[in-house]
């Protein structure tokens, strides 16, 4: 017969048809979300490896005698600013 969609009312299976839409939208939305998790995370936590470093570096040249405590404590707080 002509016209004859079943049950599913020819939308390849009612429920399944959704589902399948919502899906798509979960791996899209999933996928934008890592992006912006991955962006944001080399950004921030290269800064924080940078300031890291040269906190490290600065404790050393103060340890060694390279520098004063005034001059240590101003570079630091230059740093963590």
């Amino acid at each position: 017969m002509m016209g004859d969609y079943g049950m599913t009312g020819g939308f390849g299976g009612g429920f399944g048809g959704i589902f399948m839409i919502l899906w798509w939208v979960l791996i899209i939305v999933g996928i934008v979300m890592l992006v912006k998790w991955l962006a944001t995370s080399n950004s921030v936590g290269g800064r924080r490896n940078e300031d890291s470093k040269a906190l490290d570096i600065l404790k050393e040249r103060y340890a060694h005698g390279e520098i004063d405590e005034q001059e240590y404590q101003k570079r630091k707080n230059d740093l963590t600013q």
